[in-house]
């Protein structure tokens, strides 16, 4: 309708703006927070025997498992 101007940009989940040179992109809900977000990984180290044991030196725990599945 005619005063029904800029009501898509109240729709927060609605993406709203243009690609490249037409405007800044959608930046509403979700997508918006995508468009602002640089992705990062990140690696959380736990202190779990697990790593230990598959590094060398092996110790005599990982011996002793290896050395059971070899007898079976």
């Amino acid at each position: 309708t005619v005063n029904d101007v800029i009501f898509h940009v109240a729709q927060e989940d609605l993406p709203f703006g243009g690609v490249g040179p037409s405007g800044m992109g959608a930046y509403h809900g979700h997508d918006g927070f995508m468009e602002f977000s640089h992705k990062k990984s990140v690696y959380k180290q736990t202190g779990s025997e697990l790593v230990a044991m598959v590094r060398p030196p092996y110790g005599d725990k990982f011996r002793k498992q290896v050395a059971g599945q070899i007898k079976r």
